[in-house]
């Protein structure tokens, strides 16, 4: 693992993002599955399942039976005809998600893997191969391939649920938010940097619907600079993390959308914590970084968590 290296991999998020949109463009990286998918589980680790638990989520709100579960449960659903499984590892390696993928593999169910690495033993064992197509991640740090796995899992929901949004179009939304947030970094960043600089950690939270964006952000705090930092959904927040405000130096980022986010703020105030917004403005935050086309709920997803990776890549840096 390299900080310079994971910057430089940050940097390169809108290329890498802009190349997708193109490949998406040309051809449907889903167009083998079968036809009569009746059950989607997803199956990884750390990033990998954040994304699937947005997508299956997404998924079950529009009348589709799909779960994500840990590649490492020791149960989950067994193989059936109909089933679409989804193991997703960047590096295609993951042990939890190999073996998780053997229990299906030769059966009824039908195997999808996305990995950024086509000539791994997931790709190996899969019925279809998705590549995430994000390029090698020198830094060491999965960034630009969770970015890619949520595009690609957008595809394949729209897919599956035969609509017509335009995914590609959506990508280069995404890279324009991300190359924004990247242009205009001596803005916010330093003063993001100061704020979020406690003795006690950083707590992220997100609504349910873009949780992988408060866990992402958090496991980015944890992996490079080696702080401490949780996350929270946002209305559970009240029910678990709120008590943290009491007797420590709480300082969050918060990913706004939810209609609990003015629940959290009530205890935010009273207490004197300190909140950094990320796409929106809420009342009694210390500051609020905005980027193009925040306002896209979908743009969100694929692109907030960048503010915590820059954050992250800079401690990491000057640590």
């Amino acid at each position: 693992m390299n900080s310079e290296l994971y910057l430089a991999d940050l940097e390169a998020k809108p290329e890498s993002l802009a190349n997708l949109a193109d490949l998406l463009e040309a051809g449907d990286p889903f167009a083998g599955l079968p036809g009569d998918v009746r059950r989607v589980l997803f199956l990884g680790m750390g990033s990998s399942r954040y994304a699937a638990g947005v997508a299956a989520l997404r998924l079950r709100a529009a009348g589709v039976d799909a779960h994500a579960d840990y590649a490492s449960a020791e149960a989950t659903y067994p193989a059936a005809p109909g089933t679409l499984v989804i193991p997703i590892s960047a590096t295609g390696s993951s042990g939890e998600t190999l073996e998780a993928t053997a229990r299906y593999a030769g059966g009824p169910a039908f195997l999808a893997a996305l990995t950024n690495n086509a000539g791994s033993a997931l790709a190996e064992a899969a019925d279809l191969v998705v590549p995430l197509h994000a390029g090698e991640e020198r830094g060491g740090v999965a960034c630009r391939t969770f970015q890619h796995t949520l595009a690609l899992l957008l595809a394949l929901e729209t897919r599956l649920l035969g609509t017509e949004r335009d995914v590609p179009a959506l990508v280069r939304r995404a890279a324009q938010a991300t190359a924004d947030l990247l242009e205009r970094r001596d803005e916010w960043l330093p003063p993001t940097m100061e704020l979020l600089d406690g003795a006690h950690g950083v707590y992220t939270i997100a609504p349910a619907e873009r949780l992988s964006s408060a866990e992402q952000s958090a496991l980015m705090f944890r992996e490079g600079p080696r702080r401490p930092a949780d996350a929270c959904e946002s209305g559970d927040w009240s029910h678990v993390d709120v008590y943290l405000t009491k007797t420590l130096d709480y300082r969050a980022l918060l990913f706004p959308g939810s209609r609990y986010d003015a629940q959290a703020m009530d205890w935010v105030r009273e207490r004197g914590s300190t909140v950094v917004t990320v796409g929106a403005e809420v009342k009694d935050a210390a500051a609020a970084v905005r980027y193009r086309h925040d306002d896209d709920r979908d743009v969100a997803l694929l692109t907030e968590t960048l503010v915590a990776e820059l954050v992250a890549a800079y401690w990491w840096g000057a640590r």
